[in-house]
């Protein structure tokens, strides 16, 4: 709006000028529009480079991108705004010539918990559950485009690497293994434990991440049918994530691969990657996206995906979770499992 009005002031003084025969000539009236023009494009630019995020930090620096998943208070939850925003940082960077390499963290003690269950799970929320009965393609549209938005990473022309430090859990594993190349803190966990009830990874990328590579469709079954978590070194074995080191040298080992990959024209690093993905593009990526969005749904309207919501809502999404991650409960009888003890 300043920028707008910025405009309508400048275009009244120039009226303003010529009418009163103040520019002597039409050579110096055209120069001086030539310059106002400059002056609005270069507003509409720099009100363009420094747009306000409110869940991501981004900066720029020596050639590389640097995206910050920024709500620490709450271990930077997704929310309904920080899918789009992070798709928007990506454009952003994309867009400019002066990055070569993005680099995707996360503020405060963790990368990223999953997604909100206080505004998701706990709370009444049609996002996530709608009255029955649901309506399983308005779900799939909602959803799908929370996929797209973390597969930016993954289209992005510019290289993508991931910092992982702390948690990298549930829809937070989703959107870092949508990068190209991620590094993680040997202490770190990564995992998917909506896979035991409530959710299936949109992105499929736990499966074209590894499956097709070093990790193996015996060991992408390993983590989908049990929402097992697993450390930095664990996730290395399995080729889940490039490399992982002590968190005291996480820091440096990023920027180390980030600025030996700054030095390659972005034209030659837009190449490779796009070899390279289009390999994990014929082999049916998006439409295992499809299938696992659509599934998604169907586990948030189950049955048992409709114990675990009202389980959240009277006991709290933090003892559902733990129930879940712990295989205490059955979600389909909704009671507690009883262990037969050891004689």
């Amino acid at each position: 709006m300043s920028v707008f009005l910025t405009k309508l002031s400048l275009h009244g003084k120039l009226s303003t000028l010529s009418n009163a025969n103040n520019i002597v000539s039409g050579k110096s009236f055209k120069l001086l529009c030539q310059s106002f023009l400059t002056i609005s494009t270069q507003s509409d630019i720099n009100y363009h480079q420094f747009k306000p995020f409110s869940t991501i930090n981004y900066e720029t620096k020596n050639r590389l991108a640097y995206i910050t998943l920024n709500k620490p208070e709450v271990l930077n939850a997704i929310d309904g705004s920080m899918p789009k925003e992070l798709s928007e940082c990506v454009a952003k960077a994309n867009d400019d010539p002066s990055v070569h390499v993005i680099i995707l963290a996360g503020a405060g003690k963790a990368f990223c918990s999953g997604y909100d269950l206080t505004y998701y799970a706990q709370n009444k929320n049609e996002n996530a559950v709608q009255e029955m009965p649901w309506d399983s393609m308005k779900d799939y549209t909602s959803m799908k485009k929370n996929t797209e938005y973390f597969m930016s990473l993954f289209h992005s022309s510019k290289p993508t690497l991931c910092k992982i430090h702390g948690d990298a859990l549930a829809g937070g594993s989703d959107i870092a293994l949508c990068c190209d190349i991620i590094l993680m803190a040997n202490e770190a966990r990564i995992g998917y434990m909506p896979a035991r009830v409530w959710g299936c990874p949109t992105t499929a990328m736990w499966i074209y991440r590894g499956s097709y590579f070093r990790l193996g469709i015996e060991k992408a079954k390993r983590m989908l049918l049990t929402g097992d978590k697993i450390n930095g070194i664990e996730a290395e074995k399995l080729g889940l994530v490039l490399k992982s080191v002590p968190q005291e040298q996480l820091n440096d080992e990023v920027e180390k691969l980030a600025h030996r990959m700054a030095t390659v024209p972005i034209n030659q690093l837009v190449m490779q990657k796009l070899v390279i993905n289009q390999t994990l593009e014929s082999m049916g990526l998006r439409t295992s996206q499809m299938f696992a969005t659509l599934f998604d749904g169907i586990a948030r309207h189950s049955p048992e995906g409709l114990v675990f919501k009202r389980r959240s809502e009277t006991a709290g999404w933090k003892i559902a979770v733990k129930e879940r991650d712990h295989g205490t409960y059955d979600w389909t009888a909704d009671m507690p499992i009883e262990m037969e003890k050891k004689t």
